[in-house]
């Protein structure tokens, strides 16, 4: 431990929660029927293991490393493979954040796919009025929905970077099994028909509606979807690598649809997008060594800064569903928020002061201002539209036979992105252009909105609250490989599952299925999962907290490693996902 832990002792009663406690140590009669410590229960395995938001994907990226591939082959198979069973996330239109982990190597690197504005659209040009002066004018739809909305996007170029250095199998072999899907389709869910019919913006664009809809209704469930168009890009992709999506066929239907509609991206911004590596960032979080994606990825900020505050209280001597708990783990990533809310951005175009932000000055100021009784104040102001993240991304975590393990998050922004499907393409388009803050320079606006490090530039990569995260133990070896999707709910959901495992010593099922809080800066509000008790929201408000109900809360994938053995679980607040495993 970094440092000593509060006594837990001199708490004050108020927030101390009574617990039920279950046993199954006293039986009256024998039973023949198996008790269970948890009904959470992860999947075994003692070989390679592949947790995504789809289990026919995790399928793929298991068939792929029975082939003969390792956890990099899988990653990017399953990446291609989402694009046809989970469009409203999977995508090539999209950008995200991988980090990958070299067992050989013993080395972690990232690779930053996040999509990039257009290098020739000036500010004052995305609204038609001149910002920040009169962005209250501006039709904000414009960077939501359509055309206007995509940055360039990352995801082919990433995949295929991280193919390129660390891939075993041929590219087309990798790439098989998603071409296959879309060619031969794959039934519709309930859980796609109802996302379908919950994405208005999809039946505002003609392509998006001849493949989502059939007779002006969302495809119904059990009826067969097949993807031709988006075969035949991903076949082009599999023989011409990068320039099959970025130039020749491809890239000419982009361009020509964005100039036919209005839209900003041109056969430069193409041609010269590069996905690249950067460092991993990572704290010592009670002996283990805790790793994320960092700038223009806001999410990891959050997530270590939260991770240090906490480190200043023992959470072990709480318990883990205990008001103060809760409590803590608002204030923690509220100060986590504020960090990323007011200082980062694209390192390319902004110097995020990292140290400054993470100092164990800064944190230690950050714990000594958390009172154990009273939530912190903070200035009422409206909620900022212009920061409204989509909780539409997905994540999948890979471990192959070697120990090599992938932790990918990507995202094509709100649910199916910007609505606009490319013609003669299938490749569904992000709306990413959302996520700058065009406020910036308006002394009146607080928050992510006027984010200098987040403003708009040309050939910019707006920041995300993406968090691909990857642990190692006391020891230095592998022991978590997780993420989620969420938008800013991200970080929340992983600070609760690395508590859950490390602090309260629960498997991944069980940290996986905690209840979720979410706290922001500058809110006020803490936002909680209904399987919060009403006994401790009714303390959380004695002591200041505003409490708001709100739907579930991410959706993490996640990869525990215990002695050698693969502990899988997919969380089970959304449908459809899967664990798929080699014994």
């Amino acid at each position: 431990m970094l440092i000593e832990p509060i006594n837990i002792k001199k708490i004050s009663s108020l927030l101390l929660v009574a617990f039920i406690s279950y046993s199954n140590t006293l039986h009256t009669q024998t039973t023949s029927y198996i008790d269970y410590q948890s009904p959470f229960h992860p999947t075994l395995s003692d070989g390679p293991m592949v947790v995504s938001q789809n289990e026919l994907s995790s399928d793929v990226g298991i068939e792929i490393i029975k082939s003969g591939g390792n956890a990099v082959d899988a990653a990017v198979a399953v990446g291609f493979s989402l694009a046809v069973t989970l469009p409203r996330a999977g995508n090539l239109g999209g950008g995200g954040f991988m980090l990958i982990y070299l067992k050989e190597q013993n080395e972690i690197l990232a690779i930053d796919y996040r999509g990039q504005s257009p290098s020739e659209l000036e500010g004052n040009q995305i609204f038609g009025v001149e910002l920040p002066k009169d962005y209250d004018q501006a039709n904000r739809d414009i960077v939501r929905y359509g055309y206007k909305a995509s940055t360039v996007p990352g995801t082919v170029s990433g995949l295929l970077l991280a193919h390129a250095q660390f891939g075993k199998l041929p590219l087309d072999e990798v790439m098989k099994p998603a071409i296959d899907q879309a060619v031969k389709g794959i039934n519709v869910s309930f859980d796609l028909e109802q996302a379908i019919a919950s994405a208005p913006q999809l039946s505002w664009d003609d392509e998006s509606r001849g493949i989502y809809f059939n007779d002006g209704k969302p495809l119904q469930e059990g009826s067969v979807m097949q993807r031709p168009d988006l075969a035949k890009t991903m076949t082009l992709i599999s023989e011409n690598g990068s320039k099959g999506f970025y130039e020749g066929e491809v890239a000419k239907k982009i361009v020509e649809s964005m100039s036919n509609n209005g839209g900003n991206i041109t056969i430069d911004d193409l041609k010269n997008y590069k996905a690249g590596f950067s460092q991993p960032i990572g704290v010592n979080y009670r002996g283990n060594k805790v790793y994320t994606h960092g700038p223009p990825s806001g999410g990891g900020i959050v997530l270590l800064t939260a991770l240090k505050v906490l480190e200043y209280f023992d959470l072990g001597q709480i318990g883990n569903n205990s008001a103060l708990t809760y409590h803590l783990l608002a204030e923690a990533l509220r100060r986590g928020h504020n960090n990323r809310s007011h200082h980062v951005g694209d390192p390319s175009f902004y110097n995020v002061p990292y140290d400054d932000l993470m100092s164990d000055e800064r944190i230690r100021e950050f714990a000594k201002s958390i009172s154990l009784k009273k939530a912190s104040s903070a200035r009422e102001i409206k909620p900022l539209e212009i920061i409204q993240e989509s909780k539409n991304t997905t994540h999948y975590s890979i471990i192959d036979e070697d120990g090599n393990a992938v932790s990918n998050t990507y995202t094509l922004g709100y649910s199916f992105g910007s609505g606009v499907t490319i013609p003669g393409t299938g490749i569904l388009m992000n709306n990413q252009m959302n996520n700058f803050a065009y406020q910036y320079g308006n002394k009146k606006i607080e928050g992510r909105g006027a984010s200098p490090g987040n403003k708009y530039e040309p050939g910019k990569r707006p920041m995300s609250t993406m968090a691909p995260t990857i642990v190692f133990d006391e020891n230095d070896k592998l022991f978590l490989i997780t993420g989620s999707p969420g938008g800013k709910l991200i970080p929340a959901a992983i600070l609760r599952l690395v508590t859950g495992v490390i602090d309260f010593d629960l498997n991944i099922g069980e940290a996986t299925m905690l209840p979720r809080i979410h706290k922001d800066w500058p809110y006020r509000g803490i936002d909680y999962e209904s399987n919060v008790s009403s006994d401790t929201l009714n303390l959380l408000k004695k002591i200041g907290h505003k409490v708001e109900p709100s739907k579930t809360m991410g959706s993490t994938q996640s990869i525990l490693i215990i002695e050698d053995k693969n502990h899988g679980y997919s969380d089970l607040r959304r449908p459809n996902a899967g664990v798929s495993y080699i014994e």
